[in-house]
Order: C-alpha cells, then sequence, then structure tokens
C-alpha cells in the first residue's frame, strides 16, 4: 500500500568534523567509497540509545504499489535523496521529511522496481544527483529535480548501448547505483539470468556529458586473458557476469574494486564449458582507464547463482605484524575473502576444496572450489538430517522426509533433477546489504540468514533424457569407430589405428572435436554427427561421464542458446506453517575480526513473536538490508520480517533497543546529523517474502 522512509532521532551533543568528509552526512551509497557503512557520529550511545523516538515519516508512494523500497539514502548539507518503488527520485528536508522535489522518469506511467541507492557528485554550483530506473541513468539538478540536459540524451543515458552488440531487445537495467571516480560513474548493471541476456561489462560514464569513457569486458575478447575459459564465441552468445551490487573505490589509489555475478544460465553450464573468468569475481580496475590491474574468482564455473551479492569493503588490518590496506569481499556462502588492495594477494590461506561432479547430462562442474581457511562462515553452511526442524513433531517429521528425497549435506553440491538443498540459500549468507566497518579497526559486522532452499532442474520441452548416456556415446564409438580402434579402444598398431585408452591424457575436446568432425589422414570425416551425438561420443573416447544419462535435444530454431535444463523456481525449505524447516536461529549478525579471522560473537537477529509467546527463545528471521554502524559503538539494522528497526552493541552484541517500522525495513539504514541532532533514517517498504507492504 503505502512505502515509508521512517525515522529516529536523539537529541545530545555536537558534532566534530573529520577530514575526510562532513560527519553530519551520509553521502555516497553506504556511507562512504569504501563501503564502510559507518558514520562517525557519536551523539547515539549505548546509553542513550533507548530514548530513541520518531520525529517524521514520508510516504514515497500513496495508494496501492506492489513494490519494495531498499534505498539507502543519501544525504548532503541537510537534504536527503532517495528513491520510490516507482522509481521516482524525491529530495526531503532531512530534519523534518518534507519533500522539497520529485522526479518521476516515467511521467505518471505505471511501473515499479528496486532502487538501492543514488549517486551525488558536485562541481562548485554544478550539484547533480544521478540514478538508475529501467535502463536509463539519470542526471538531475540535486536542487530542483530537473533533468541536466547536457548529460546524454536530454538527461539520461541508454545502458542497452555500448555493449559491443545489441541488447536493444535484452533486459539491461541497474538495482544499485555506480560509484564516483573523479568525473566518472563507475557503473554495473542487472541482465538476464536465463538465455538469451545481455554481458555484464562493467562502464565508466563522464559525468558531465553522458559519454562512455570505457568499458571493461567481464566476459573476455577473443584471445583475451581468461578467454581460454569460456567456449569459442562467447563474447557475442553469452550474458552475466555482470556486477549488479554495487562498487568501492580507493580515490587514493585510484582503483575501483568490482564484484561480479554469474555467467548465464545461472543454473546449468554445458554450454559454456571452463571456469567462465571474469564471472563471480572480484576485479581491481585502474578507476581512470578500467584496465584490470588483478583480480580474483571465488567461484568456478558457477551453478548456484553464486554472485558476489555487495560491494567489498575497504579495511586496514593489522596482519603478521603489518598494518595492511585490505579489501574484504563477503559472499552468499558466508565466506569472506580479504586481500591485499595493491596485488590481490590473500592474507588468508584459500584451500581448493575438492567438490562433486554433476549427474545432469552434459554439465561438466568444476572440480574445485576457493574457500579461505579463515574466517569461518558467518553462518552455517553444512546440513543434515539432525537440522531438521524440531518446532514440532510434524514439522520434523515432514522435513526429514523431505530432505531423505533430495541431494544435501555441504556447499556446493550441483544441480539435479532430484533436488538439491542450496545451503546458505540463493540469498545467502550474505547478501546486498553488505557489512558494517570502522575502516581503521579491521573490524567487519555482517547479518546472514540461516535459511535452506531448494533446487530442482526439469528438461526444457522437447529434450529427451536418455538414461545411461555412456551406453550412447559407445553406441556411436561402436558404429563408427570400433572397426579401426577396436572393441575397447585398444587400437591396431600393425594396422597403424592408434589406441584410444587414457586419450583424454593426450588430447582435448576442442582437438578431438576438430579430428571427428574433419578427419586426418586414414580417418574420415563424421561431419554429418549431431552436436549432441558429437558430444556423447566424445565423453565415450575421453571418458568423461561415461555412466551418467545424456539427452536428445532439439536444436534452437533461431541459432540462439536454449539451455536443455530449467530450474522450478527460487523454493525456500519451509514447513507447513511458513517457517524455515530447519532448526533456527534463522537469522543473525556477526562481528568479526579480520585482523585474525575470528568471530568474536553471534547474535540473533529478529523474531517471530507468535513463536516467542509460545516460549520459543527468539528464532531469528530471514533478513535483507544491512547494518549501520557508527562511532559510539552502536549497529543499527532492520532487515528482519518482524518489521523492526534495532540498536546492538558492537563491542557485546547485545540488543539494547528496538523500534516499530509500519512495514518490513529491508534496505540498509543511513546515519546522519542536522543542526547537532543526530538522526538514523531507514526505508520501510515491506513486501519480501511475503510481508505485508
Amino acid at each position: 500500500m503505502i512505502k515509508h522512509i521512517t525515522i529516529a532521532l536523539v537529541f545530545i551533543a555536537s558534532v566534530a568534523q573529520t577530514q575526510d568528509r562532513n560527519p553530519n552526512d551520509w553521502p555516497v551509497y553506504l556511507a562512504d567509497p569504501a563501503s564502510s557503512q559507518f558514520s562517525p557520529l557519536t551523539q547515539i550511545t549505548p546509553d542513550n540509545v533507548s530514548q530513541l523516538e520518531k520525529v517524521w515519516e514520508y510516504r514515497s508512494e500513496d495508494g496501492k504499489q506492489k513494490g519494495q523500497i531498499q534505498c539507502n539514502p543519501l544525504i548532503i548539507d541537510g537534504v536527503l535523496y532517495g528513491a520510490s518503488p516507482r522509481l521516482k527520485a524525491f529530495a526531503l528536508n532531512a530534519a523534518t521529511g518534507e519533500e522539497l522535489w520529485k522526479f518521476d522518469p516515467l511521467n505518471g506511467k505505471s511501473a515499479s522496481g528496486v532502487v538501492r541507492g543514488l549517486v551525488y557528485w558536485a562541481d562548485g554550483d554544478d550539484k547533480r544527483v544521478l540514478y538508475c530506473a529501467q535502463h536509463f541513468v539519470y542526471a538531475l539538478n540535486a536542487e530542483t529535480g530537473e533533468p541536466v540536459a547536457s548529460f546524454g540524451d536530454g538527461g539520461r543515458v541508454n545502458l542497452k548501448e555500448g555493449l559491443g552488440r545489441d541488447a536493444s531487445k535484452l533486459f539491461v537495467g541497474a538495482n544499485t547505483p555506480g560509484i564516483v571516480y573523479n568525473d566518472l560513474l563507475i557503473q554495473g548493471t542487472r541482465v538476464n539470468e536465463a538465455h538469451p541476456a545481455a554481458p555484464g561489462h562493467v562502464r565508466a560514464f563522464d559525468i558531465r556529458t553522458g559519454e562512455q569513457r570505457w568499458i571493461f569486458h567481464t566476459i573476455p575478447k577473443p584471445g583475451a586473458l581468461g578467454s581460454e575459459t569460456w567456449p569459442p564465441g562467447a563474447l557475442e552468445q553469452f550474458g552475466g557476469a555482470n556486477s549488479w551490487a554495487g562498487m568501492s573505490v580507493d580515490t587514493f589509489r585510484g582503483i575501483v574494486y568490482v564484484p561480479t555475478g554469474s555467467a548465464a544460465y545461472d543454473f546449468y553450464g554445458a554450454d559454456r564449458h571452463g571456469d567462465n573468468l571474469f564471472a563471480n569475481t572480484l576485479l581491481a580496475l585502474d578507476a581512470e582507464t578500467g584496465e584490470r590491474i588483478w583480480h580474483y574468482q571465488i567461484v568456478r564455473h558457477d551453478l548456484w547463482d553464486r554472485d558476489l551479492p555487495a560491494p567489498p569493503n575497504l579495511i586496514t588490518v593489522n596482519h603478521n605484524g603489518q598494518r595492511i590496506e585490505a579489501v574484504a569481499q563477503i559472499t552468499k556462502s558466508a565466506h569472506v575473502f580479504l586481500f591485499d588492495r595493491d596485488t590481490g594477494e590473500s592474507l588468508f590461506d584459500i584451500e581448493r576444496v575438492e567438490v562433486p561432479g554433476s549427474e545432469l547430462p552434459g554439465e561438466k562442474a568444476a572440480t574445485w572450489q576457493p574457500v579461505p581457511v579463515k574466517p569461518p562462515t558467518f553462518t552455517r553452511e553444512t546440513l543434515t538430517l539432525d537440522d531438521a526442524s524440531d518446532l514440532s513433531p510434524e514439522a520434523h517429521a515432514l522435513a526429514t522426509e523431505k530432505l531423505r528425497s533430495v541431494r544435501f549435506g555441504n556447499q556446493f553440491i550441483p544441480p539435479s533433477i532430484e533436488g538439491t538443498v542450496i545451503f546458505p540459500g540463493f540469498d545467502g549468507g550474505g547478501e546486498w546489504g553488505g557489512a558494517a566497518s570502522n575502516p581503521e579497526t579491521g573490524i567487519l559486522y555482517v547479518n546472514g540468514s540461516n535459511l535452506p532452499w531448494i533446487l530442482t532442474m526439469v528438461p526444457r520441452k522437447g529434450v529427451e533424457i536418455v538414461e545411461g548416456g555412456g551406453a550412447a556415446g559407445r553406441a556411436l564409438y561402436e558404429t563408427h569407430c570400433m572397426e579401426c580402434h577396436g572393441a575397447n579402444r585398444e587400437g591396431n598398431a600393425g594396422e597403424e589405428y592408434p589406441e584410444l585408452l587414457n586419450a583424454k591424457d593426450r588430447t582435448t575436446r576442442l582437438v578431438s572435436k576438430l579430428l571427428i568432425q574433419n578427419g586426418i589422414d586414414r580417418m574420415p570425416a563424421f561431419g554429418f554427427l549431431t552436436e549432441n551425438e558429437l558430444e556423447a561420443l566424445i565423453d565415450y573416447i575421453l571418458d568423461e561421464e561415461e555412466s551418467g544419462p545424456t539427452i536428445k535435444a532439439p536444436e534452437p530454431k533461431d541459432g540462439r542458446l536454449v539451455s536443455n535444463f530449467k530450474s522450478t523456481g527460487y523454493n525456500r525449505f519451509l514447513d507447513k506453517d511458513g517457517y524455515p524447516a530447519i532448526k533456527p536461529p534463522w537469522g543473525v549478525l556477526n562481528k568479526i575480526d579480520m585482523n585474525t579471522g575470528e568471530i568474536v560473537w553471534k547474535s540473533v537477529l529478529g523474531e517471530y513473536p507468535e513463536l516467542t509467546a509460545e516460549g520459543i527463545p527468539k528464532t531469528g528471521t530471514e533478513n535483507y538490508g544491512g547494518p549501520a554502524l557508527t562511532a559510539s559503538g552502536l549497529i543499527f539494522i532492520a532487515a528482519t520480517q518482524d518489521a523492526k528497526i534495532r540498536a546492538f552493541h558492537a563491542e557485546t552484541g547485545n540488543e539494547l533497543w528496538g523500534g516499530d517500522l509500519p512495514a518490513g525495513g529491508y534496505a540498509t539504514p543511513s546515519v546522519y546529523a542536522v543542526d547537532g541532532r543526530q538522526y538514523v533514517v531507514v526505508a520501510a517498504g515491506g513486501g519480501k517474502m511475503g510481508t505485508p507492504d
């Protein structure tokens, strides 16, 4: 119904200035270019936080409007800038909530979406607010809300243009704002997660003119670094590998740190064999030119939608007796990776953990994934039958029965036809709310969800699964190859027919494919074989997936990529009453010391009041939106399903205060001061997880 921004206030003392930013302001998405989610303000303290009370409420939309407000507002010089579920940008008096201006990019047309934040830029009297609505970046006069005519085409830039291939009919947008470096807006995008999908290249635009100044190809050009991790023609065909979660920039070094997501299609990569660099990668790019400085791929050949979900935190840590300026990246899998900002060297060891292979025909899952030794995961990552819900005997029985019918255990079990538990779930672990940090202490505060999801794959229409796919490959071998190379691939040296045993140690799939299609010497060409037959034959010759099933699939008529398998949807593992079907806690807030790689404390985040009333200890809830940290030692966070904003003690993890919101506050709060008074503001619109909006 009504989308809100709600504020809390307490009256204490004056505010000191700092060198890098006016501490009264929250001038950048997630506070500053380091994505610290940190305010140096100290008026509100652990001793007086209980005195907080609501002072104003702004309704960003009137009437019934589906959608969510997830905006982390900017506050500059007493003016708050935000965006609504109908994609309208607005400016408010940050002390009173009075509307100063509102801009509707759709001129009254009905539409909804998510705008998680905006960008502010100023050069003298030229003050601009930039944000994304649908597939456009808009530049607005910060004082009037009017489009800046000199920017792009009458005040906007089309994100579908400039990608290097026609994306006019593809989905391209941006929920999360870009980041400013000098006069550049460095912008990522959201793209489709299935075929067809636009490429997720990262670009920089001139803030004054809207001109595209550079582009980094997250799907590499032919011959460029990483192109060998994709099939031929990937740049022209594949999509994804996009940075939708936002970025951080070290303005002193001139380095922008860019987290990317998975390649399309998210859950089945039989058409994209290889690691798929630069998908699921933390990139360090020259902010002025877009040139790669270093990178680290955090998930190889992603099959679980394990996008890097939040901007990394730029922090300083004490490591082996040295002060090191580092970059910390949280993940949906609840790991935190810590790298030297200059070199990309990991400050904690990273293990190569062997992971199961895929049973889906044609799929070639990565054999190992990188996992940091420290810190431990900040949510649970292993699921057993002992974890089945114990809210009631009935809930326990149903959860146990369901778990016995699917694949579960540790992380990185590939998708399957019978169903695979994804734990942490598709939305983490960590999510787009990110982590808060005091950049000088090396401490992170991050919330996470302990909620499994179940991923089930089914063939697309027209695809036939042939059980015992190795038999299909062997049948092709016996028909076309056995006469020369022998019944068991032993060959016939006397007739100069080579043996094919252990062929995988001497050749590659590509070479094998070319030889079979084109022939060589006495070997004829078998160009008449279909693509599926060719792949099955090569599987058999190279001893790859010999005993697994294969498929027969119609070729797409228009030549576009079409996945032969699709998922049945994003399905949470819930009991009949809608609660997570595992034992709580279901939501947690963590303090992680990145100097030592240790978790200092965990606190339960959120509750279901009806369960608490039954005498069940606080369970926590699934949560969206992140924490905001203050120099006085408070963590403010909403995020939970019970429509509250809370304050936790940063040292102890104790919950000190809770305030009611008109709807779920699925957004990261902002902290600021006007005229000597400190405020906390959070967008509260509900709508996620079936909660009221």
